[in-house]
C-alpha cells in the first residue's frame, strides 16, 4: 500500500475517527497505539474502552509516598517536573504511530460494520442509549422520592404561566440539563427552527418504516416538532421534553448508565437529524443528488496538507463539530492555531523532502453554523477518573476565520512565520526585563532600580552617634562574677598614656579594684540609647558621598530608561502580534457568537445551561432549564471564560454574520408583517398547541375557582367567629383592621373601667410626665394608651368648651405625640413602628386622608364609652367618620395601607422567631422563618426604604443559617453511617438545596454567591476522596441537584403558622432579641 493510499484510508473513515476523537477527549490521551488497542479489545464500545485504559494504568507500579515526595524535591537528581514524560502516572501524549493506527481502524471498522449489519445500530449509538436510559431512570426515581414537593412544579399554575413573549424554558426531567442547553441553542437558530417545524416524513414510510433508522428517526422528529411548536406558542412558562427523551431511550436497549456529555449528544442529535432529512431529500429529488439541509447548515470541509515520512499528501475531509484542546492556551485563536497544525511541518514549506511528519488543516468550506467543542476534561491516571480543566480561555463575540482559510494559505504562512519570529524576540526581551525586575543571586530578588535607590538612601543617611555596635559586651559569663574584658572593650577607664604595664592588667589584678564593675547581663547587653534607628555608613567623606551619589543616581536613571525601553518594546511586539490579522483582507469571513454552552461542576457531576444571543433585541439571554432571564456579556464572560468558580464554556456556536437567513424572521406573504406565535406553525402543530393551551387555561380556571371558594369559606368562618355587638346601631361603618387589637366584649369589665379611669386621672394631674411613664403599668395596647392620655390632657377644654373642642384638643395631642415618635432616631432594638400604625404611616408618607381616618377610627373605639366625657368624645369622633364622603377617602387605598402594615408586623414576627431559634442553635427550625422574613421584607422594601427591616441583617442570618446547616449535613455524611448519612442528605435536599436559588437571584450580592460556592465546594471536595461505593452512589445522585445553577424557585414548605402577639408582647420580645444580636453580631460580611 502506498503512502498516499494509507493516508487516504486514515481520513476517509469518518465513523472510526469519531470514536477515536471521543475516546481521546474522555481519557485525555493522544497515544494512538493505546487508543486503537482499547477500541480493539472493547469492540468499539466507548465505556469498555475507558475501563480498559483505567485498568491498564492501574497495573503500572506506583511510587510510594516517600519516593514521590523525594522525587519532587527541587535539588534532587531524580526531580521530575509536572507534565514530564518521566512521570509514570501520566500517559505519554506524544505517541503518533500511524501504521498501528491503520491496523486498529481496519479491525474496529470490521467489528462496527458487522454489528451494524446485524442490528442496524452502531456501537456508539448503543453507548448513547445507556446514557439516555440513565436520564429516564433518574426521572422515574425522582417521582418516588420521599418529599417530591421539593422538586415538583408549583401547585399554582399562575406561577407557571408565560409572561408576554418571554422565551419558553425546558423542564429538567432528571439529569437532562444537557438536553435543554443543546435544544435551546438549536431552537434559537430560526432557520433550524423552521426546518424542524415544517418537516414532514416521507410518504413511503408513513405507514411502515423500512429499517431501524426510520423506526427511530421519524417518531423522534415528530416529538421534536411538538416540542418546538410548544416552545413557539405555548402559554406555559416552561414545557416538558420527556417524550422526546423517551423516544431516544426506546430506540436502544441497555442496562448501563453514565453521565451524558453535551458535545457527544449534539453530535449524535445532528446525525439523527441528518438521517431524517436525508430520507426526505431523497424522496423529493429522485434522480438528482439530494441536498440535506442539516449538512448544509452544520457541516464544512477542510484540506489536510501534510508530510508522512518525508512524503507529501493532501486530502479533503468533512467536519461537523470541531474539537479544540483548552489546556495550555489563553484564547480561542491560540486553540485554533494549535488544532490547525499538527507535528513538525517545516518540510511543507521547503522544496526538500525530509523525514519529518506533520500536517496542516485549511478550511475550504465553512458551515453557516460553526461549532467548537472545548475539551475541558482530561483523564487522571493516578486517580483513575476524568477531571475537569478550569483554566481560563477567552473567546471573542466576533471571530474572523480568514487566517484559517485555504485561499489565504500563503499569506497566513507568512504571517505565522512573522509571529514566530516576533515571539522569539519577545522571549529574549522578556528574559532581559526579568533580570532588571528580579535582580540578585539569592532566593529573594528585587527590582534593580529599587536596589540602587536603597543604596543611595543608605549612603545619604547620617548616623546619630559614632558608637559601634561592637562596643557592647555580649560575651560576659552569666552570674554575678566580675567581667574580664580587654581594656579596649571594657567600661573601665583606660590607663594613663605611656603606662607600659597596662597590657598586663588583664592578667594581674590591680592592687585596688574599686573601678571594676559587677557583670549585669540585662544592662551591659542593652543597645546604647544613641545608636541610630536606621543603618547608616560610619565613615564616609563628603567627596566619597558626592561621587557615590552621582554614580548611583546615574545608574538608577540608566536602569529605569532600560526598563522602560524593554517594556515599550514588549508592548509594541504584543500590539503587532494582535494586529497581525487586522488588515481588511483578513476580516472578510466574520462569525458572530450565537450560543455558549456552560458546564459548572466537576467531571463526574455538574450542571449545564446556555447563553444565547437575541439579535432582534440585541441582548444575551440565559437559558437555565425552566428559567429564561435577560443577561449580559459581562455575566457570560464571568461564567464562560473559566478560571472563576467551577463554571466554564464547554461548547461554542458561531454563525456566519454574512448569512442573514439563519436569523431572519418569517413574514406573511400577504400583509408583509412578521409572523409570531401560532402564526409561525403549520396547521397540524397549531391544533396541537391550541389543545395544550386550552388544557392549561382550564387548569388556571380551576385553580382560580378553588381559591375563590377557599377565600369565601375563610370569610364565612371569620364572620361566624366574630362576636356580635350589643349596640348594632353604634357600630363603626367599616371593620377595624385586625392588627389594632381592639377587644370587642359585649360589655366593659369593671376592672378595665377602673384601670382606665385611674389612668385618665393620673394623666390629667401630671401633664409634665411622658405618656410612657404614666401608663407603663397598664395592660392596654399602645394605641389605647395614647388615646386615653390625650383625653386626660383635654379635660380642662372639655369642662370649658364642650366635647367637640375637647375632641380636637385630644386629637392634636395624640397626633403630635405620634409625629415625635416617628421622627425620633432610635436604636435598632427599639422600633416605634410596632407601637403604632400611624408611626409607620408617617415614616412612609401615607396620604393625609389615610392618617386622619385611621386616627378618627381609634378615637371612635367603643371601649372609650365608660364615662360621660369619653363617651361624648367618642360620639364626636364617630360623627366625624360619618361625615367623610366615599369620594374623599379611597377605601381601596386605605385598606392597602393597613394590609401593608399587617404584612410588616407578620414579617417582624417571622424575623423575631427566626433570630430566637438561631440563637438557640435550632437552625433547622430557624431556616424557614428567616427565609420567609427575607422574602416578605424584600417585597416590602420595594415600596419604600422604611416599609421593612434591615435587609442586610436578615440576609446575614439567612446566609449563616444555611452555612451552618450545610456544615452539619456534611459532618453527618462524613460519619459514613447510613442513618446519619441519610439525615445529612435529607437536610440538604429538603432545606438547603431548595433555598440556594434564593441566594443566587440577586447576583450583585457577592456574599450570598460566595456562600453558595462555599457550600458547593464543601461537597465537591469529596469527589477526590476514597469512599465506599454506596456513599459514592449517594453523592453522585445528590451533586447534580446541589450544582444546579437555576434561579427558578422550587416549591418548598409552606410558611410556618405564626402565633398571635399583642403589641406589648411583640415590642418587648423584638426589642430583646434585637438587643442581643446587636451585642453578639459581627458585621454582615458573609464568610
Amino acid at each position: 500500500m502506498t503512502v498516499e493510499q494509507n493516508v487516504l484510508q486514515q481520513h476517509s473513515q469518518k465513523h472510526q475517527q469519531t470514536l477515536l476523537n471521543q475516546l481521546r477527549e474522555v481519557t485525555g490521551t493522544t497515544d494512538l497505539q493505546l487508543l486503537q488497542q482499547a477500541l480493539q479489545v472493547s469492540n468499539g464500545d466507548l465505556a469498555e474502552a475507558v475501563a480498559f485504559l483505567t485498568e491498564k494504568n492501574a497495573k503500572v507500579p506506583q511510587q510510594d509516598e516517600a519516593t514521590y515526595y523525594q522525587t519532587a524535591q527541587i535539588g534532587n537528581d531524580r526531580y521530575i517536573s509536572v507534565g514530564s514524560q518521566a512521570d509514570t502516572n501520566v500517559i505519554d501524549l506524544t505517541g503518533d504511530d500511524k501504521d498501528d493506527l491503520q491496523r486498529a481502524i481496519a479491525l474496529s471498522l470490521e467489528e462496527s460494520n458487522r454489528a451494524f449489519r446485524e442490528t442496524g445500530i452502531t456501537d456508539e449509538e448503543q453507548a448513547i442509549s445507556r446514557v439516555l436510559e440513565a436520564s429516564i431512570a433518574e426521572t422515574k426515581a425522582s417521582l418516588t422520592r420521599s418529599h417530591p414537593e421539593v422538586w415538583s412544579d408549583s401547585p399554582n399554575p399562575h406561577d407557571r404561566k408565560r409572561q408576554d413573549s418571554c422565551p419558553v424554558g425546558l423542564k429538567n426531567v432528571g439529569n437532562t440539563c444537557w438536553f435543554s442547553a443543546v435544544i435551546q441553542s438549536l431552537f434559537n437558530l430560526l432557520e433550524f427552527q423552521r426546518l424542524v417545524l415544517h418537516y414532514s416524513p416521507p410518504a413511503r414510510v408513513q405507514d411502515l418504516p423500512r429499517n431501524q433508522k426510520e423506526h427511530r428517526n421519524l417518531p423522534f422528529m415528530q416529538e421534536l416538532r411538538h416540542l418546538f411548536s410548544l416552545m413557539v406558542g405555548s402559554r406555559r412558562k416552561y414545557v416538558d421534553p420527556s417524550k422526546a427523551v423517551e423516544i431516544l431511550k426506546d430506540a436502544f436497549k441497555s442496562s448501563e448508565s453514565q453521565q451524558q456529555d453535551v458535545s457527544e449528544f449534539t453530535h449524535k442529535l445532528l446525525d439523527w437529524l441528518e438521517d431524517a432529512f436525508q430520507m426526505k431529500a431523497e424522496e423529493d429529488r429522485e434522480g438528482e443528488k439530494p441536498k440535506n439541509p442539516m449538512v448544509e447548515l452544520f457541516y464544512g470541509r477542510f484540506l489536510a496538507v501534510g508530510v508522512l515520512e518525508g512524503k507529501k499528501f493532501e486530502n479533503t475531509e468533512t467536519f461537523g463539530q470541531y474539537p479544540l484542546q483548552v489546556n495550555g492556551f489563553k484564547d480561542l485563536h491560540e486553540c485554533l492555531e494549535a488544532a490547525m497544525v499538527e507535528g513538525e511541518i517545516e518540510s511543507l514549506h521547503s522544496a526538500e523532502n525530509s523525514a519529518k511528519s506533520g500536517q496542516e488543516h485549511w478550511f475550504t468550506e465553512l458551515p453557516p453554523v460553526l461549532t467548537f467543542e472545548l475539551s475541558r476534561f482530561e483523564f487522571n491516571q493516578a486517580l483513575g477518573r476524568p477531571e475537569k480543566i478550569h483554566n481560563k480561555l477567552e473567546f471573542p463575540p466576533i471571530l474572523y476565520m480568514d487566517r484559517y482559510m485555504d485561499r489565504n494559505r500563503d499569506i497566513t504562512r507568512i504571517k505565522r512565520e512573522e509571529i514566530r519570529r516576533l515571539k522569539e524576540h519577545l522571549t529574549v526581551l522578556q528574559q532581559r526585563l526579568e533580570r532588571y525586575l528580579s535582580y540578585g543571586s539569592g532566593p529573594k530578588r528585587f527590582p534593580l532600580a529599587d536596589v540602587l535607590q536603597y543604596a543611595m538612601e543608605f549612603a545619604s543617611s547620617k548616623p546619630v552617634c559614632t558608637s559601634p555596635v561592637e562596643d557592647i559586651d555580649t560575651s560576659a559569663p552569666p552570674g554575678g562574677t566580675t567581667a574580664q574584658v580587654p581594656p579596649a572593650l571594657s567600661c573601665v577607664e583606660p590607663p594613663p598614656a605611656g603606662d607600659v604595664s597596662a597590657p598586663q592588667q588583664q592578667h594581674q589584678p590591680p592592687p585596688q579594684p574599686p573601678r571594676v564593675p559587677v557583670h549585669k547581663p540585662f544592662t551591659q547587653s542593652r543597645v546604647p540609647p544613641d545608636l541610630p534607628m536606621h543603618p547608616a555608613p560610619r565613615h564616609i567623606t563628603e567627596e566619597e558621598l558626592r561621587v557615590l551619589e552621582a554614580c548611583l543616581h546615574r545608574w538608577r536613571s540608566e536602569v529605569e530608561n532600560d526598563t522602560r525601553d524593554l517594556q515599550g518594546s514588549i508592548s509594541r511586539i504584543h500590539r503587532t502580534i494582535e494586529l497581525m490579522y487586522s488588515d481588511k483582507s483578513m476580516m472578510q469571513v466574520p462569525y458572530r457568537l450565537h450560543a455558549v454552552l456552560v458546564h459548572e461542576g466537576q467531571a463526574s457531576a455538574g450542571h449545564y445551561w446556555a447563553y444565547i444571543y437575541d439579535p432582534h433585541h440585541c441582548c444575551w439571554m440565559k437559558y437555565n432549564d425552566v428559567s429564561v432571564t435577560k443577561s449580559s456579556w459581562e455575566e457570560l464572560v464571568r461564567d464562560s471564560f473559566g478560571g472563576y468558580r467551577n463554571a466554564s464554556a464547554y461548547c461554542l456556536m458561531y454563525i456566519n454574520d454574512k448569512t442573514p437567513f439563519l436569523m431572519e424572521e418569517e413574514f406573511d406573504k400577504e400583509t408583509g408583517q412578521v409572523l409570531s406565535g401560532l402564526d409561525k406553525l403549520p396547521s397540524d402543530l397549531k391544533e396541537f398547541v391550541r389543545g395544550d393551551n386550552e388544557m392549561f387555561q382550564r387548569e388556571l380556571e380551576e385553580w382560580d375557582t378553588m381559591q375563590a371558594c377557599k377565600a369565601q369559606q375563610d370569610k364565612m368562618a371569620a364572620a361566624a367567629a366574630r362576636p356580635v355587638s350589643a349596640e348594632p346601631s353604634t357600630m363603626v361603618p367599616h371593620q377595624d383592621p385586625e392588627y389594632m387589637e381592639q377587644p370587642s366584649p359585649p360589655h366593659d369589665s369593671k376592672h378595665l373601667q377602673e384601670d382606665t379611669e385611674r389612668a385618665i386621672c393620673t394623666a390629667s394631674a401630671q401633664d409634665q410626665r411622658s405618656p410612657e411613664t404614666v401608663l407603663s403599668a397598664t395592660m392596654m395596647t399602645p394605641n389605647m394608651q395614647g388615646i386615653i392620655m390625650a383625653i386626660g390632657k383635654s379635660r380642662s377644654v372639655y369642662d370649658k368648651c364642650g366635647p367637640e373642642a375637647a375632641f380636637f384638643k385630644a386629637l392634636k395631642v395624640e397626633y403630635t405625640r405620634l409625629v415625635r415618635l416617628a421622627q425620633e432616631d432610635t436604636p435598632t432594638h427599639s422600633d416605634h413602628r410596632l407601637q403604632h400604625v400611624i408611626v409607620y404611616f408617617i415614616q412612609n408618607r401615607a396620604p393625609k386622608k389615610i392618617l386622619e381616618r385611621t386616627l378618627l377610627t381609634q378615637f371612635a373605639d367603643r371601649n372609650l364609652g365608660f364615662d360621660e366625657r369619653c363617651k361624648s368624645i367618642m360620639k364626636v369622633a364617630r360623627a366625624k367618620l360619618d361625615l367623610i364622603k366615599p369620594d374623599e377617602v379611597n377605601m381601596e387605598e386605605y385598606e392597602m395601607w393597613h394590609r401593608d402594615y399587617r404584612n410588616f408586623r407578620e414579617t417582624t414576627v417571622f424575623l423575631m422567631i427566626g433570630l430566637e431559634l438561631f440563637q438557640k442553635k435550632s437552625y433547622v427550625e430557624a431556616l424557614m422563618y428567616l427565609i420567609y422574613s427575607y422574602q416578605y421584607n424584600k417585597e416590602l422594601l420595594t415600596k419604600g426604604p422604611y416599609r421593612g427591616h434591615d435587609e442586610e441583617l436578615i440576609g446575614h442570618y439567612r446566609r449563616e443559617c444555611l452555612l451552618r446547616l450545610n456544615e452539619h449535613a456534611a459532618a453527618l455524611f462524613e460519619t459514613g453511617e447510613d442513618p446519619e448519612v441519610n439525615d445529612g442528605l435529607t437536610i440538604m435536599n429538603e432545606l438547603v438545596v431548595p433555598c440556594l436559588p434564593l441566594l443566587l437571584l440577586d447576583e450583585t450580592e457577592e456574599k450570598d454567591t460566595v456562600a453558595v460556592e462555599d457550600m458547593r465546594n464543601r461537597w465537591c471536595s469529596y469527589l477526590g476522596q476514597e469512599m465506599e461505593p454506596r456513599l459514592q452512589e449517594k453523592l453522585t445522585d445528590f451533586l447534580p441537584k446541589l450544582l444546579d445553577c437555576s434561579t427558578e424557585i422550587k416549591s418548598f414548605a409552606e410558611p410556618p403558622k405564626l402565633p398571635s402577639y399583642s403589641s406589648l408582647e411583640l415590642c418587648e420580645r423584638f426589642s430583646q432579641v434585637m438587643a442581643s444580636i446587636t451585642l453578639d453580631r459581627t458585621p454582615a460580611d458573609g464568610r
